[in-house]
C-alpha cells in the first residue's frame, strides 16, 4: 500500500541529504583529513562571557563593557518565545510579524482581518493591547553554579539528583523574583549543567500593537521558501511596552540605520536562541539520527501530505487552512534539516574527532580519568536502552497525535475509561465535519504505519487490510464514526469500554499500553542521561573553558558575523536580495495567491519605491530558532536588519556551526523603511523610528 509514494520519499531524502552542501561538489572530501575546530561550536556568547579581544581580532571591533551593557539593555525576549528590541525611548519594540501572528485575532474588531490586511495605529490611543503578552529585559546575571551543583551532589540516585536540582532552582528563582517590582528571576543551564547562571529580568506585561503589515509580504513563498535563501519578504512588526497605562520610558535602545550595512561589514545579532545540542555525545546524535528523527520526519511528512492535498483542493478555504499547513510544513522541513545534518559524513566526522580529542584528554590525565573515565560507557549503555525503547514508545506517541476524527474518539474513550475525572460525551466524541479531510487524515495514518512498520504491521492488518482506500476500510471495521454507538460505549462504564471488541479500540488499547508500560522506564533513563550529560558538559567546560560557547538555552546571546553571500546548488546566493526579486517571483509563478502571491497594495510597484533597494540579506551570524525578531546591529548600535530565519543549511546548526554554509536571514533596515514610507505611509511610526522619540500628536 502506497509503496511507490514511500519509495519516492526515500529517493527525495537521499538526494536531499547527499546534495545539501556545496562541500565536495567539485573535489571529493578526504574524511581522514577532517578534524574538529573550536569554531564548530559557534559564536553564541552569553553577556557575562563575551570574548572581546577575540571579536576584535576577527571582526575589527572591540566591544567594551559599556557597549555590551547598552546592547544587553536594548534587547528583550517575548514570553511566547521570540526576540525583540527597544528602538525608542518611549517603549517602541521591533520584532517579527510571525512572533505576534497567532495573537492578532485577539485584538481584532468586527469586520477587520488584521492577519490578511495588516494594522497601523495612527495615534497612540489606537494602539491595542495584546492579552497575556509580555517581554523581559535582562538586567543582571549571577553565577549560581556551586549552589546548584552542591544540591545535585547531595543526591544518591539519578532521579533524586534531578529533584534536588529542580528544588534548588525553584528556591533561587523565588528568592530573587519580586512581582510587585516586575522583577523575574530564572536559572539558565549552561554546558548541560557545567555552569548555572541566574538571569534577573524586568518584565513589561502591557504590550500593545503599533503596526503589522499584511501577512503575504511577511512570508512570500510560504512553506516553500521557509528555511531557504534567496528570500524576498518583510517579516516585521512594531509593538510598544507600557507601564502604568503610559508608554514605558526606556533609557537604552537601538537607533536606526537608514541605508543598512554593506557586504563584509561586521554586524551583531542580539537575541535569545532557543536550543542547540552541540555538546552532546556522538552516541546520542546517532540515536537521534537512527531512531528519533526518522520517526518524527515520517510523521510530519504524512501529516503534511494530508493537509497539503486539502489545502490545494479548496482554494476557497486557503486563508483558513494556511496557518495549519505552515505549522506542519515548518516541523517537516526542520526535521528534514536535522536529518540532513546527521547523515552528513563531514559533520559526523568532525563530531567524532572532537569526542576522540576529549577522551584523549581524559585518559591522559589521571585525575580526569578517575572522575570521567567511565562517562562514555555510561552514556552508551543508557542510549542503547533508550534507543530500543523508543522504537516502540516514540512510534506509539506519534500515533496518538494523528488528527483523524474516529482515531481521536478512540483515544478519548480510552482516556475517559482510565480517568477518575468526569468527562462529557461531547468531549469524547469527535464528529466528522468534513469527509474529504477525514479521508486524507486516515490515509496519513495508514501511510505512516506502512513507512515505519511495512506490511507486517498488525494495525495495518487490523484496520486497513492493505486496502488502497484507508478511509473506506476503516469505516468498514470500526463503529466509532457512529455517534449512537459511541454514546452507548460511553454510558457502559470503564470496564466495558476497555473490553470493547471494536477493532479500533483494540488497536488504541495496544498503543496506550505500550506508552504506559514504558513510561516509567523511559523517565528513569532520561534522568540518568541528564545526569551523565551534565557530567559531560562540566568536563567540556573544565577542559576548554569559555573557548567553547555554551549551547543555546533560550537565553540572551550576542553573536558577531559578516554580511556574506555563499555557494549553494552549484551557484551563488547574493549577500542581499532586492524588490526586483519580489516581483520576479510574483510574475514568474503566474500571479497566483499561493505561494508567491501579493496583497493588492503590493501587486503593482508602489509609486516612489526603488526596486533596487535591498529587502533581505544573509550573514554569518550564528542563530537558531528563538532568534526570530532579533536585531542585527552595527558597531554604532544602529539597526541594520531584523532576523527572521536561517537558510536550509543553518538547520545543521543544532549540532555544529559551519560558517561556509550557515546563514542568518534578515529583513534589511533600508528596505523596511522604504516600505513604511511608500507602501504603508506610517508617518507617525517613521518619525519615532528616526528620532527615537514619540512624535507629538
Amino acid at each position: 500500500m502506497k509503496r511507490l509514494r514511500f519509495s519516492l520519499l526515500l529517493a527525495f531524502l537521499f538526494v536531499f541529504v547527499s546534495g545539501y552542501s556545496q562541500r565536495g561538489l567539485y573535489e571529493p572530501i578526504d574524511l581522514s583529513r577532517v578534524h574538529w575546530a573550536l569554531s564548530d561550536f559557534g559564536r553564541m556568547y552569553t553577556f557575562d562571557d563575551v570574548p572581546a579581544k577575540k571579536i576584535e581580532k576577527e571582526f575589527g571591533f572591540l566591544p567594551t563593557a559599556k557597549w555590551l551593557k547598552q546592547v544587553r539593555l536594548s534587547a528583550v525576549q517575548f514570553g511566547s518565545g521570540c526576540s525583540g528590541s527597544f528602538i525608542s525611548a518611549d517603549g517602541l519594540i521591533m520584532t517579527n510579524h510571525h512572533c505576534v501572528r497567532s495573537r492578532l485575532k485577539d485584538i481584532e474588531k468586527k469586520g477587520e482581518n488584521i492577519y490578511r490586511d495588516g494594522f497601523y495605529a495612527k495615534s497612540l490611543a489606537d494602539e491595542r493591547r495584546f492579552p497575556g503578552l509580555y517581554v523581559d529585559q535582562l538586567l543582571d546575571i549571577k553565577d549560581v553554579t556551586s549552589i546548584i551543583q552542591n544540591a545535585i551532589n547531595s543526591g544518591k540516585t539519578a532521579q533524586e539528583k534531578i529533584k534536588l536540582k529542580n528544588d534548588k532552582i525553584k528556591e533561587l528563582e523565588q528568592k530573587y523574583s519580586n512581582k510587585k517590582k516586575y522583577i523575574v528571576a530564572k536559572v539558565i543551564t549552561l554546558y548541560n549543567g557545567g555552569k548555572y547562571s541566574l538571569y534577573i529580568y524586568k518584565r513589561y506585561d502591557d504590550i500593545r500593537l503599533v503596526m503589522v503589515p499584511d501577512v503575504q509580504i511577511t512570508a512570500t513563498g510560504w512553506d516553500w521558501d521557509n528555511f531557504t535563501y534567496p528570500r524576498y519578504e518583510l517579516d516585521f512588526a512594531f509593538v510598544r511596552a507600557y507601564e502604568n497605562g503610559h508608554p514605558a520610558k526606556i533609557k537604552h535602545y537601538f537607533t536606526w540605520s537608514d541605508k543598512g550595512a554593506k557586504e563584509n561589514e561586521p554586524v551583531f545579532v542580539i537575541g535569545r536562541p532557543g536550543n542547540t545540542d552541540r555538546l552532546l555525545s556522538v552516541k546520542e546524535l546517532e540515536y537521534f539520527r537512527d531512531v528519533r528523527i526518522p520517526l518524527i520526519l515520517k510523521y510530519f511528512n504524512q501529516r503534511y501530505n494530508a493537509q497539503y492535498k486539502y489545502f490545494i483542493n479548496h482554494p476557497e478555504h486557503q486563508a483558513r487552512e494556511l496557518s495549519t499547513l505552515l505549522s506542519i510544513a515548518n516541523g517537516r522541513k526542520y526535521y528534514a534539516g536535522l536529518n540532513m545534518a546527521l547523515h552528513d559524513a563531514y559533520i559526523m566526522t568532525k563530531k567524532k574527532s572532537f569526542e576522540k580529542a576529549l577522551k584523549d584528554s581524559v585518559m591522559s590525565n589521571p585525575q580526569l580519568k578517575a572522575e570521567y573515565g567511565n562517562l562514555w560507557h555510561n552514556i552508551d549503555s543508557i542510549i542503547d536502552q533508550l534507543q530500543q525503547l523508543d522504537k516502540s514508545y516514540l512510534f506509539a506517541l506519534l500515533l496518538t497525535r494523528m488528527p483523524s476524527a474516529a482515531w481521536q474518539t478512540a483515544f478519548h474513550l480510552y482516556e475517559y475509561a482510565n480517568s477518575n475525572n468526569p468527562t462529557t460525551f461531547d468531549k469524547v466524541f469527535v464528529p466528522v465535519t468534513d469527509t474529504e479531510r477525514e479521508h486524507y487524515n486516515v490515509q496519513a495514518i495508514a501511510d505512516f504505519l506502512y513507512s515505519v512498520k511495512g506490511d507486517d504491521c498488525f494495525i495495518l492488518q487490523s484496520l486497513f487490510r492493505n486496502d488502497k482506500d484507508a478511509y473506506k476500510s476503516l469505516r468498514k471495521v470500526t463503529k466509532l464514526y457512529n455517534r449512537s454507538f459511541v454514546n452507548e460505549e460511553y454510558n457502559l462504564g470503564a470496564a466495558e469500554i476497555l473490553q470493547s471488541e471494536d477493532p479500533l479500540m483494540i488497536v488504541i488499547d495496544n498503543i496506550m499500553k505500550t506508552l504506559e508500560n514504558n513510561k516509567a522506564k523511559r523517565k528513569e533513563l532520561q534522568a540518568k542521561l541528564e545526569v551523565e550529560n551534565q557530567k559531560l558538559g562540566y568536563l567540556i567546560f573544565k577542559v576548554y573553558g569559555t573557548q567553547i560557547p555554551p549551547d543555546a538555552t533560550r537565553s540572551l546571546r550576542i553573536t558577531p558575523g559578516f554580511i556574506h553571500g555563499y555557494q549553494y546548488n552549484g551557484t551563488l546566493a547574493p549577500p542581499k536580495t532586492t524588490y526586483y526579486g519580489l516581483y520576479d517571483r510574483y510574475f514568474s509563478f503566474g500571479q497566483k495567491p499561493y505561494p508567491w502571491g501579493l496583497h493588492p497594495r503590493w501587486q503593482k510597484p508602489p509609486k516612489g519605491l526603488d526596486l533596487s533597494v535591498p529587502m533581505c540579506f544573509v550573514s554569518t551570524n550564528d542563530i537558531v530558532g528563538g532568534n526570530s525578531g532579533s536585531a542585527v546591529i552595527n558597531k554604532d548600535r544602529q539597526i541594520v536588519g531584523l532576523v527572521h530565519d536561517g537558510n536550509l543549511e543553518s538547520l545543521a546548526g543544532a549540532y555544529i556551526f559551519l560558517e561556509d554554509d550557515n546563514r542568518a536571514i534578515a529583513t534589511d533596515s533600508w528596505g523596511l523603511m522604504e516600505a513604511l514610507k511608500h507602501v504603508y505611509k506610517t508617518d507617525r511610526l517613521i518619525k519615532e523610528i528616526q528620532t527615537g522619540h514619540l512624535s507629538k500628536e
